[in-house]
């Protein structure tokens, strides 16, 4: 008899708590993210060869990290949601439409050296930071993939948005092994799983350098991070010359600078 008539209040601070904790959610902010699916259309991503599509991998992980947060209640916003090409420029008007947002660009590695591996999160703002720090923090956690760390670069959707945003790279397509793990839905969901987490725990990042994860969300590590934004002159010049080099045989990239974030930096404004 006591113990049914304990259960009312029982039930009572219950659903007080699961108040509270909705309420006081990084969800419950209001916060939209604005996720982009990196490459698109005629844009296949990767390298010339290169026999994962990268647009493919990047819009389905992009989709599952969707489903994801919206589960969580946070409001998302797709620059693309199906296999289209979406240039620079309008992705980041997008992001820039939204006051409360976050941006997160979903991309994969690509190089010929089949060896290279790992994983790595980049940001240009120091007001991305947090989150880059938080969704590397949980990526490279998740992943069984190396730690290349979080990377401070000027690519234009990190350098021209309003709002927090980072670029993660998650793994290379080139790499066998890594290759294998992406074209697993399993793995991408966890890969989905792990950026949201990174997403629910950006206010949660402390001020101690660790490359190390720990087993809660409330104490994430801030990164140790390598600032690629300074080029030396020498190599200034080198990039130079191979443009006008390029400019003269009239190739064109595989990856051109109006339809990727990723060589963004060779953009005249960068």
């Amino acid at each position: 008899m006591p113990t049914n008539f304990c259960r009312p209040r029982w039930f009572a601070t219950s659903l007080l708590a699961a108040l509270f904790i909705c309420c006081n959610s990084p969800a419950a902010e209001n916060v939209t993210v604005v996720i982009d699916a990196g490459h698109g259309g005629h844009d296949r991503g990767g390298i010339p060869g290169q026999r994962i599509a990268e647009k493919v991998m990047t819009l389905d992980v992009a989709q599952r990290l969707k489903n994801v947060l919206e589960a969580s209640g946070y409001h998302v916003v797709m620059t693309r949601d199906n296999d289209v090409f979406v240039p620079l420029g309008t992705r980041v008007a997008i992001a820039n439409s939204y006051r409360n947002a976050i941006f997160v660009c979903v991309h994969f590695n690509a190089t010929n050296r089949m060896g290279a591996s790992g994983i790595e999160t980049y940001f240009y703002s120091r007001d991305s930071l947090p989150l880059a720090s938080a969704i590397h923090h949980f990526v490279v956690g998740g992943a069984p993939s190396a730690n290349r760390g979080v990377r401070r670069r000027g690519y234009y959707v990190l350098r021209k948005t309003n709002i927090p945003a980072v670029l993660v790279e998650c793994g290379f397509l080139t790499n066998p092994t890594e290759g294998a793990y992406a074209q697993t839905a399993s793995y991408r969901q966890k890969l989905a799983e792990e950026i949201a987490a990174g997403v629910r725990g950006r206010n949660s990042v402390t001020g101690t350098l660790s490359t190390t994860r720990v087993a809660t969300s409330e104490t994430v590590p801030l990164q140790p991070y390598i600032d690629q934004t300074k080029v030396s002159a020498s190599e200034h010049r080198k990039s130079k010359r191979s443009h006008k080099k390029s400019a003269r045989k009239k190739k064109s990239s595989s990856k051109s600078t109006g339809s990727e974030a990723r060589y963004a930096s060779t953009d005249p404004e960068a």
